[in-house]
């Protein structure tokens, strides 16, 4: 599958673009007109850099205000045409976008208008060059892609193509299966963007708001279908413009677009196998049994009080590594794990972060399958040299340069407790708090990361995102987005803080990047659980008196449950669904908290009881700037 994108998707100067997106993988680049007006260097300079990257230059763009203008414009738009196929010569490109007019000069018609792009196609050829006709969702007079292949097609000239932005029908909701019916010789090149539902100006939102195929919420894998379904096997372009991805990291923009792709060939190809896409072989989207482990780093000073916490929640020691200084702690499925190395992976992680959860396993159908898969979509590889007797376990770079591991139940992963480790016994074992799996993972990012690591899940396994949820925090808000599968078996929750006064923003601050900074662990009864963690000696986060008071009133709970739930710090909301249940502990070093849970058909994650957990967590929060205990 050849890939492109539009230099106007990434931010920095037009080198830096062009280095960043080569870099991702990408075949080919676009190139935006003012990034060259504002560039240094000349035409055939540009063109050697592109080629020197090993790409070609897949469209020049946007040539703007061109059909159905009046004398003596008219003369003056072919004026300017020969002058850009002049400067596409020099840069070495064959295909330009000419959009469709805006100006109110304009003169409408059909026949109008295909008699200037056949005049401009005759022109072109004597180049060899072609040009592609794009219809903007705003244009004066041709807002539709049907109306444009309507000119393209009366135009006749074998130099003259439609060019399809996936925006531009979508966000008009035209019937994309209208794309079926036109030859794929007519279609010059392919350009996609997704972007989230809002009701705004058709302008502003394209403008401000498109993003990666499968980062928005517009159908472009229905696009994409009807568009595989003309047997089209060109290029398939990003043209995305995003104010927060022109203020980002060319590189990792660059990488999330040909992942998208990349992920959007895959579905394409795999709901519809007779298509002529040519896509990467991968294995499918891994399903997921449930999160195998998350594993901590600790010095010797601070293991023992993250230990000690564990041991409050019900957790028993389990096993020790054979050949590290590693210890698992276990309690039902959950499996925590410790690590004190001082050499390593761990090591360097702590020795940047502090004491931190850094890394996760899945459990999965197919572990080395979702490495293959992880790989074919961008991920990076993580590997570290073994000890006698280790497991090679399969495994990517996650959130915050932390590890994301896969392991499955087919081969030696499954048995990794009783191959690597040694099992041992507590002197003096917790009370059991009836925690039975872990129910989600949270983990805490940067407001400009969250699209990122969704498409990253959603790519790699198979889960959904959920709508996007603004969480309130005292000092900000902080928006939220969840990953999940249908049978909650893997529910990673993701917050995007937006500045480090919310509790978020703090924890990315002094633990020096984003990471996982909560778990939450499931029951079937919270006030069993609550009774055996009160006998362990945990502490809850208590939560203020005045919350139990308006929640009795909001959901006319009964005076002596509102009581119960009050006397154990319990939280509550409920849904269409059920009802929920939270316990919290308190925050632990740079903000790492855990939550205890219980479902009874809810399926939200309590997003109403945010404001009093987050009041309620910032009092044990260390003070900023003081050293760490």
């Amino acid at each position: 599958m050849k890939t492109s994108i539009a230099t106007v998707s990434l931010s920095g100067d037009l080198r830096d673009k062009l280095e960043a997106i080569a870099k991702a993988g990408f075949d080919g680049v676009e190139i935006f007109e003012n990034d060259f007006l504002i560039f240094d260097e000349s035409p055939g300079e540009v063109g050697r850099m592109v080629r020197d990257l090993g790409m070609e230059i897949t469209l020049f763009q946007p040539f703007r205000d061109f059909e159905g203008m009046p004398e003596p414009l008219r003369g003056r738009t072919f004026d300017r045409a020969e002058r850009k196929f002049d400067l596409m010569q020099e840069m070495g490109t064959d295909l330009v976008l000419v959009c469709s007019n805006v100006s109110p000069a304009a003169l409408g018609g059909l026949d109008r208008a295909a008699a200037d792009f056949h005049e401009l196609g005759e022109r072109a050829a004597k180049r060899g060059l072609r040009v592609g006709y794009e219809a903007l969702a705003w244009g004066r007079h041709i807002q539709d892609h049907r109306d444009a292949w309507e000119i393209v097609r009366r135009a006749d000239h074998p130099n003259i193509g439609l060019i399809l932005d996936s925006f531009h029908t979508l966000s008009r909701k035209i019937d994309v299966n209208s794309i079926r019916s036109i030859p794929k010789e007519k279609i010059f090149i392919i350009q996609l963007a997704d972007a989230p539902l809002f009701d705004m100006d058709l302008l502003y939102w394209s403008r401000h708001f498109r993003n990666m195929p499968g980062e928005g919420d517009l159908p472009v894998l229905d696009f994409m279908k009807a568009v595989a379904a003309t047997g089209y096997d060109g290029y398939l372009s990003l043209e995305i413009f995003n104010d927060q991805f022109r203020g980002g990291s060319p590189s990792a923009i660059a990488v999330d677009g040909r992942r998208s792709l990349i992920y959007l060939g895959d579905q394409v190809k795999r709901q519809q196998p007779e298509s002529a896409l040519p896509v990467p072989a991968m294995p499918p989207r891994a399903a997921v049994e449930g999160i195998a482990f998350v594993e901590f780093t600790a010095d010797e000073d601070e293991a023992p009080a993250l230990e000690a916490l564990f041991a409050s929640l019900g957790f028993r020691k389990a096993a020790r590594h054979k050949t590290k200084r590693v210890t698992v702690f276990r309690q039902g499925a959950i499996n925590l794990v410790v690590n004190t190395e001082q050499k390593g992976f761990a090591s360097a992680s702590y020795a940047v972060h502090g004491t931190s959860a850094y890394a996760a396993g899945l459990m999965v159908d197919d572990a080395k399958a979702a490495l293959q898969r992880a790989v074919a979509l961008g991920a990076e590889r993580f590997a570290q040299s073994l000890d006698a007797g280790e497991i090679e376990m399969p495994a990517v770079r996650g959130v915050g340069g932390g590890v994301l591991y896969f392991l499955d139940r087919k081969t030696e992963l499954g048995r990794i407790w009783e191959i690597e480790f040694d099992a041992i016994e507590d002197d003096i074992p917790p009370q059991p708090a009836g925690l039975q799996s872990i129910d989600h993972m949270a983990q805490t990012m940067k407001y400009e990361e969250l699209l990122t690591w969704l498409l990253f899940y959603t790519s790699l396994v198979e889960a959904e995102k959920t709508p996007m949820v603004d969480i309130v925090d005292p000092s900000g808000i902080v928006r939220s987005q969840v990953v999940e599968n249908a049978e909650g078996s893997l529910r990673i929750t993701m917050n995007g803080a937006e500045n480090r006064n919310t509790l978020a923003g703090r924890f990315i601050a002094e633990t020096f990047g984003s990471g996982i900074q909560h778990l939450a662990f499931r029951t079937d009864d919270i006030f069993a659980t609550a009774a055996a963690l009160a006998a362990n000696g945990f502490v809850s986060l208590a939560i203020s008196p005045n919350y139990y008071d308006d929640l009795e009133a909001r959901f006319g709970l009964d005076a002596e449950f509102a009581d119960r739930l009050k006397a154990n710090n319990i939280l509550y909301d409920r849904d269409d669904y059920g009802e929920y249940f939270q316990l919290y502990s308190p925050t632990y070093g740079e903000g790492l908290f855990f939550e205890i849970v219980e479902r009874r058909g809810y399926r939200g994650y309590g997003a109403a009881n945010a404001i009093f957990r987050i009041a309620a967590l910032r009092k044990h929060m260390r003070p900023t700037g003081l050293p760490r205990a």
